[in-house]
């Protein structure tokens, strides 16, 4: 590191509906970003797809984009970091590098029946044991083994080891370095269906379970940690890649959710309550996740964590689908022009239920409807909905952990809205502190990135975070009772809507 000069991150945040470049100063402090949608391919219902070569367009741009929108210099850029969309399953040709098939997202459930089947022949607690996850279609594995068994000449190709498996963050990275590196963080591969988060490997049993060679998989590496270097762009070219995180794992530390017992909820695409749970890796009662929050050194952090797969994805519905309103930001304005819900609660499951249900086969349904319904009334039921949402998982967490989360720190897109934060905290009967950064997922994994190259410690991470607003809880009263009696009643009436 050179002199007086300024130092920076640079952190890509490559997430379901965009890509994200951030710069980041050694502060912490936002210089600038660039932000590109992707487009989302929806070919049959629940079937949720994206195109790979696209999004690694766009991250070039981006990349691109924010260099040349600073007053950066290549030199002044210590580090990449790059934080991702989860799950979401890429396989490419190891010389070409172009993809076998559209990567599928982790939203996507066209393999549920192949899950239910693998419930049927008993191999859900060998699967719990060993990776802490749920047979489910949210996770990479079972999406692998749709490409192997459904696009022409895959698995033959894979198994003379002539292609290439990744979560976003690997095909990312594998592109920013021309193919040198094939390698995922522990936080990601914990989301696979593959990963043994107890001895750190793959796990040669749960391979031959789904019939997927071990050859198409990443090195996995700590999530803080000095990789190779970028070769493909020439504005950041020689720049090492030294954090690499799932999305919500990057959240979590950029939280400064640090400390067991520390729980953050990131309000995004979906909504993902995570804990930390120190050394431990607690393996939930009640259908939530054990996952890995992250490595640093030899030092393996663990999370439980409970999944919402319609979070702010709702208003985005409302906003592109039903055409509500021209911006998300607009909901809220739209939902205070009425008093309450008018009686209508709306269950989200528009792909299937996440924690702690995992009902694939729930479709969204909206009840309570009257001649006196309103657009606003209908936009504050789904506002709504994502509370209720979170608070199933709230309640199962606590009884998990033994712990009572008195409070949640709170980040992402959505938890810009007031009216849906305070009602959170209504609701749950919790504190809501919404850090002044609610950019936290690329944060976490600059910060990550930062410790790799000594930029900062810990304890000095720890004090640059900082509160924007706390949401404080009301009374609970009758109302409050009835409004959550209602919610139970209606998710209970979209269960297995499919048959």
């Amino acid at each position: 590191m050179v002199g007086n000069m300024k130092k920076c991150i640079l952190s890509i945040d490559q997430s379901t509906t965009a890509t994200k470049a951030v710069l980041f100063d050694q502060d912490g402090l936002l210089i600038t970003q660039n932000n590109i949608d992707h487009k989302q391919f929806f070919p049959n219902p629940g079937w949720v797809e994206h195109n790979p070569e696209e999004i690694y367009r766009n991250t070039r741009k981006a990349i691109c984009n924010v260099i040349e929108a600073s007053d950066v210099s290549k030199e002044e850029i210590v580090a990449l970091a790059i934080t991702n969309q989860r799950e979401t399953t890429v396989i490419w040709d190891r010389k070409t590098g172009k993809p076998v098939f559209n990567a599928i997202v982790w939203q996507d459930r066209r393999t549920a029946d192949y899950c239910l089947k693998l419930k049927e022949d008993g191999y859900e607690k060998i699967i719990t044991e060993r990776t802490g996850l749920l047979i489910d279609a949210y996770f990479s594995a079972t999406k692998i083994r749709w490409i192997l068994d459904h696009i022409d000449g895959v698995r033959e190709r894979a198994l003379k080891g002539e292609l290439a498996f990744g979560t976003t963050d690997t095909w990312v990275i594998w592109n920013l370095t021309n193919g040198a590196l094939h390698i995922t963080d522990v936080s990601n591969a914990s989301r696979t269906l593959l990963f043994n988060i107890h001895t750190l490997k793959w796990d040669d049993e749960l391979l031959q379970i789904f019939g997927i060679p071990v050859s198409l998989l990443p090195n996995v590496v700590a999530s803080s940690q000095i990789n190779g270097n970028v070769t493909d762009i020439d504005l950041i070219d020689g720049i090492p890649i030294a954090g690499i995180a799932g999305d919500q794992q990057a959240a979590l530390f950029g939280q400064m959710c640090t400390n067991e017992g520390m729980a953050k909820c990131t309000y995004g695409t979906g909504c993902f309550l995570v804990m930390n749970t120190g050394s431990k890796a607690i393996i939930s009662n009640n259908r939530l996740l054990t996952t890995i929050g992250w490595q640093i050194g030899n030092k393996v952090t663990y999370a439980i964590e409970g999944s919402v797969f319609m979070g702010g994805a709702v208003i985005q519905w409302l906003r592109d689908g039903l055409e509500f309103f021209k911006d998300a930001a607009e909901s809220e304005d739209l939902a205070e022009k009425v008093e309450d819900n008018g009686g209508v609660v709306f269950v989200p499951s528009l792909t299937g239920l996440g924690a702690p249900h995992w009902d694939p086969y729930a479709r969204g349904s909206i009840f309570g409807l009257t001649r006196g319904t309103t657009k606003a009334h209908l936009t504050r039921a789904a506002l709504e909905s994502i509370s209720f949402q979170v608070n199933d998982v709230i309640e199962t967490m606590k009884r998990d952990s033994g712990e009572s989360i008195p409070q949640l720190r709170v980040d992402g897109g959505a938890a810009a809205n007031n009216l849906m934060l305070q009602f959170q905290s209504d609701i749950s009967g919790i504190e809501l502190v919404r850090s002044t950064n609610v950019e936290t997922t690329a944060l976490g994994v600059a910060y990550l990135a930062g410790l790799a190259v000594g930029l900062w410690t810990i304890e000095e991470l720890q004090e640059k975070w900082h509160i924007d607003r706390v949401f404080k809880p009301s009374v609970r009263n009758e109302d409050t009772e009835k409004l959550l009696s209602q919610w139970t009643k209606a998710v209970e009436r979209t269960k297995h809507w499919i048959d």
